[in-house]
């Protein structure tokens, strides 16, 4: 008896106290993941920032913006006031009485308007913006030390608001936005919450009816949820352990979410089918048969899981590669759920079938249902080697390389846009149009495009003085438009560079950064800003790729010849989840980068796809292709190894796991879209490109091409030199 017919032989023994220590489990962890150590959770342990490579040049400036405290999160809030007649004694009056109370607040050092009795003319006129409709409203602080200053902020913005109100009767189009680093960190916070909330709303119970088809029942519907329960709660936890170690970026405890509830339906859908199949196969007494059932489910499905959940871990875990904290951080998450999904489909599902055996196996109540009865006998039947996906794989294998250069086709024009990719790093034009602080933003940039942020910053520890002819020459690379004069704070000095383009993250900005380093430096100095961050990301991304993508290629070959004793599998493998990849970047760069579906999927396109997200499709979506294609496999495997002929093999295997597949993909993509129905950008495109990459998989893939490449390898898909093949012998993993 192997390892998983063992477990499944232990189950049967004590499923009540399996079931008793999971309940037990979850509840820890998800305390752990929301009170803490302390009572500090995860969402308080979390940060959102402008994604940094430790080290890098980007890196090194901000860390001097932080050193000097000109970059300190509570420094400053600014009020935006937008609609008004600045010329008005009404909007002045206001304006005056708003300064006065917020100057009666703590820790308030000044407050800065155009009106103020101590406001020299240029600096006023530096407050009201080019339309002569709008004007800014300063508050400056002393620091918080160990205090949040978010409370106070919001008081700002709030005595702000109050002012203007009392203005629209005289002034009916005046709005006010306020922004500031910690009321913006509080709506990322806040928005990534609501999201989470909204996905989950939606996806669970858009889960649960799929899943009530595919099963013909309730109760067997519901046994892959509680994994996916227990999953969740041990990657929030393992995801609070990580925060100790890394910097987290908030958007992590999304993609936990999501991942967890999507891998743990895809193993729940297995373990549930396998068991009812088995069960249905010995027939008779339900409780007499579970135990033998439960034996050979974990045999063979179990054991489909453990390779699936190995090798998705190892491709989210390659992300651990990458040298920013940020993919480090996703790359852990990913472990932690992927793990925890892995071990809660190994014990908790399979422990509550055999507890509910003979209603999980018999009919559902929808089955006697006269109009739903048709349908549920033919989407739940697990009784039959021939059928529907049967039938479809015969149709390909009578025309092979028809469909083979017919799904390559597609998919290559599906991967089209990727020749256009443009990758850039979002950060506030992440939140929605229509929220406080993206309309902050997007507002001042066009009325104060003179007091807007330098795209790059210039630091040294050296005297203004040495810089002279650097800067000059700075002030000669294509699209600097000015060099501001050299600051000095701290003992440290800083020179803001100015870009002809209004984009801080554009295409120009990034060449002007490169331009700049280029240059020979009389001192050391670092080049930072928000267009350096970004190349030093992007940098560090594709060094990243290099070493983690090879890691992942290899490892994932390792384990695929260990499963199948096969050379050609692997590789074959490899390149069809390429293709499948490159059309899943096309599509997400033909909605995201260019913007064709803003309207109905409710977002603005920011010109190009964030970096992140692109890694993480990628990621994800090579761990979710993998784990459809070990569930196809090991079916197949089963008929070769009984010695079935290789394409009665392909047609059969794809019959007992195409249902599956195709419902797995189903639930999943109803998953990500729940959550690309949220309102962060980044998290949409997440959804929304990780559904793509399923429907790709689970259709044009799974269905059509890897049945096909089969077929026309026959049976050199089980080939292997007599070396490696004797290897195998010894350490293959097989039932």
């Amino acid at each position: 008896m192997g390892p998983f017919a063992r477990v499944g032989g232990l189950i049967a023994r004590a499923p009540r106290m399996v079931v008793l220590l999971a309940v037990l489990g979850t509840l820890a962890f998800y305390a752990l993941a929301t009170v803490g150590v302390g009572g500090e959770g995860l969402f308080a342990r979390v940060t959102t920032g402008p994604p940094l490579v430790q080290g890098s040049d980007s890196w090194q400036v901000y860390q001097a913006f932080d050193r000097t405290g000109d970059d300190s999160a509570g420094a400053s809030v600014t009020s935006y006031v937008q609609g008004v007649d600045v010329a008005s004694p009404d909007v002045a009056r206001a304006a005056d009485e708003a300064a006065e109370d917020i100057a009666a607040l703590p820790h308030v050092t000044a407050v800065v308007t155009p009106f103020g009795a101590g406001t020299d003319e240029d600096l006023a006129a530096a407050l009201v913006d080019a339309t002569g409709t709008g004007f800014l409203i300063e508050t400056r602080f002393e620091s918080f030390g160990d205090e949040d200053p978010l409370a106070t902020h919001e008081e700002v913005a709030r005595i702000v608001e109050d002012a203007i109100a009392g203005l629209r009767t005289s002034q009916a189009e005046a709005h006010v936005a306020t922004y500031s680093n910690p009321l913006l960190f509080d709506d990322f916070t806040t928005q990534l919450e609501e999201d989470l909330v909204t996905g989950e709303l939606i996806a669970l119970p858009a889960a649960m009816v799929v899943m009530v088809f595919v099963f013909g029942g309730f109760l067997a519907a519901a046994t892959p949820l509680t994994g996916a329960v227990a999953s969740i709660a041990g990657g929030l936890a393992v995801l609070y352990g990580f925060s100790y170690l890394l910097d987290l970026d908030q958007s992590a405890v999304n993609v936990v979410t999501v991942l967890g509830i999507g891998l743990s339906i895809d193993y729940g859908l297995l373990i549930v089918s396998r068991f009812r199949e088995e069960m249905h196969r010995r027939g008779g007494d339900p409780r007499e048969a579970r135990d033998e059932a439960i034996v050979a489910t974990m045999a063979t499905a179990g054991r489909t899981v453990a390779f699936s959940g190995l090798v998705v871990a190892i491709s989210v875990g390659g992300l651990v590669l990458f040298d920013p904290e940020m993919m480090k951080g996703f790359g852990g998450a990913g472990l932690g759920v992927v793990s925890t999904a892995m071990i809660a489909a190994l014990t908790i599902v399979p422990a509550v079938l055999y507890l509910l055996a003979p209603r999980v196996a018999a009919p559902g109540v929808l089955a006697h249902v006269p109009g739903i009865r048709r349908v549920l006998a033919a989407t739940s039947n697990v009784d039959t080697e021939e059928g529907a996906f049967s039938r479809l794989a015969a149709w390909g294998q009578r025309r092979p390389w028809l469909v083979v250069l017919g799904a390559a086709a597609l998919l290559l024009a599906l991967a089209s846009p990727v020749l256009h990719l443009s990758l850039r790093d979002s950060d506030i034009e992440a939140l929605p149009v229509g929220n406080e602080r993206r309309d902050y933003y997007d507002a001042f940039r066009e009325g104060f495009p003179g007091l807007a942020e330098p795209a790059i910053w210039i630091h040294t520890t050296a005297a203004p003085g040495n810089l002279d002819g650097y800067l000059d020459a700075v002030g000669e690379v294509d699209g600097v438009t000015a060099v501001d004069a050299p600051s000095v704070q701290g003992g440290e000095t800083f020179v803001g560079v100015r870009l002809e383009a209004l984009d801080p993250k554009g295409a120009e900005a990034m060449t002007a950064v490169r331009d700049i380093r280029e240059l020979e430096a009389p001192v050391e100095l670092h080049v930072g800003g928000a267009a350096a961050g970004q190349v030093d990301f992007i940098d560090a991304i594709s060094r990243g790729a290099l070493i983690g993508g090879g890691v992942v290629a290899l490892a994932t070959f390792v384990i695929l010849f260990l499963m199948t004793g096969s050379l050609l599998v692997p590789v074959k493998t490899l390149l069809i989840n390429a293709l499948s990849l490159l059309a899943t970047l096309g599509v997400v760069t033909w909605v995201f980068g260019e913007g064709h579906l803003e309207g109905a999927l409710g977002y603005t396109s920011t010109g190009g796809v964030d970096t992140f997200v692109a890694v993480i499709i990628v990621a994800f979506g090579f761990g979710l292709a993998m784990d459809y294609e070990v569930f196809l496999l090991s079916r197949v495997k089963e008929y070769v190894d009984a010695g079935e002929p290789n394409d009665a093999a392909v047609r059969k295997g794809l019959q007992r796991s195409g249902r599956i597949i195709t419902s797995a993909a189903a639930v999943i993509v109803l998953v990500f879209l729940g959550f690309a129905l949220g309102d962060l950008l980044m998290i949409k495109a997440v959804g929304v490109g990780l559904a793509v990459a399923v429907l790709l998989d689970a259709t044009i893939v799974r269905l059509f091409l890897v049945p096909a490449t089969m077929t026309l390898l026959g049976d050199w898909n089980w080939w292997a030199p007599a070396p490696l093949r004797r290897l195998h012998e010894r350490l293959g993993l097989r039932h």
